[in-house]
């Protein structure tokens, strides 16, 4: 247009008095329309290749950010357990020593490959299920969707979390066992826990996890679009960089987390009941909340570990917002050039 004018002088009073109005326009526009750009996915893809794209992103940002942080979580969940132990990071770094020595470099990461069973699944569930319930409840389409973000989050979770359940409860079994005497294998897991404690266990601890991912997901979710949001709005970019993601997930995760733990701590104690014989404590979640604050107090009891989540929390969170934001981004470019090349 601006050339046009140039080329013809005699009719660029009338051009400008047209265009004029534009950047008023532009700088009228709402910040959560502005916003909401930033989310949209590419105008080509049709909602199945929204979902296929979120699944392969969800399904690596998910095993990428468990497998940084599965020693920091083995150690987390053997504390979890054991009342006798307090917590410390000092004990937390001799466990994983132990560990070391006697197992080896790869004990470390033992219960890794009931973890990604899950993890992938997991996360490439929630992630899809994130974007389809923001979808649904028209989150970021009008200024007032604090809360809908809020429960889009902890649906995500909700769903995810009740799709791969005795996946987590056998993760959370071979983690506080050693290859001798617990379990081999993650097969051995699920026959042993059929045989010996009967299959309705596969799912002993799943209200308690219920509970703690609504507070867990929704507010992980919430905080990481909301920050996200308002770079956008103070920077004027519609998406922020790598480091920034990492920033916004971290604090996502310190969030997330702290707000469910308690309940992640009666979830550990349900799951592992069986290992040392014993299935009559730990039965409900009342009784278990009784028992540990009976026995072990508030500090030590319903927050016992939580400062190595403030430490894996943030990383694990951080990477995994961060890697399903730019792979997804990746896959539905590659997505949207296809479509173009077969139109």
């Amino acid at each position: 247009m601006s050339g046009l004018v140039e080329q013809s002088p005699s009719i660029s009073m009338s051009i400008k008095a047209t265009t004029s109005p534009a950047p008023a326009t532009a700088a009228s526009a709402p910040e959560s329309q502005m916003a909401a750009e930033a989310h949209e996915s590419p105008p080509k893809l049709n909602n199945m290749n929204v979902v296929i794209t979120s699944l392969i992103a969800g399904a690596i940002a998910g095993a990428l950010a468990k497998t940084a942080i599965a020693p920091l979580d083995r150690a987390k969940i053997n504390f979890q357990i054991n009342k006798e132990t307090p917590y410390t990071f000092r004990g937390a770094t001799l466990f994983l020593k132990r560990a070391f020595e006697k197992e080896g470099f790869l004990s470390l990461w033992r219960g890794n490959s009931a973890t990604m069973a899950r993890i992938i699944p997991y996360a490439a569930i929630q992630f899809t299920a994130h974007e389809q319930y923001k979808k649904l409840l028209k989150v970021d389409q009008d200024k007032s969707t604090n809360i809908r973000r809020f429960v889009a989050g902890s649906l995500a979770g909700i769903t995810s979390q009740s799709m791969t359940y005795p996946l987590d409860l056998a993760r959370a079994r071979m983690a506080v066992t050693d290859k001798y005497t617990g379990y081999r294998t993650l097969r051995q897991v699920f026959v042993t826990i059929c045989r010996d404690e009967g299959p309705r266990t596969l799912f002993r601890g799943y209200w308690p996890t219920v509970l703690g991912v609504i507070p867990y997901a929704g507010m992980s979710f919430f905080t990481y679009e909301t920050l996200k949001r308002e770079y956008t709005a103070v920077t004027g970019e519609k998406k922020p960089n790598t480091l920034f993601s990492l920033m916004f997930g971290a604090a996502a995760g310190v969030i997330g987390q702290t707000s469910s733990y308690p309940l992640d701590i009666v979830r550990r104690r349900m799951q592992t009941i069986g290992i040392n014989g014993r299935t009559d404590q730990y039965s409900t979640i009342i009784s278990t909340l009784q028992k540990i604050y009976r026995e072990e107090g508030i500090k030590n009891g319903f927050f016992k570990g939580l400062s190595m989540n403030w430490i894996k929390g943030p990383i694990a969170v951080g990477i995994s917002f961060s890697t399903y934001d730019f792979i997804k981004e990746v896959l539905r470019e590659i997505v949207g050039l296809q479509t173009d090349a077969k139109e």
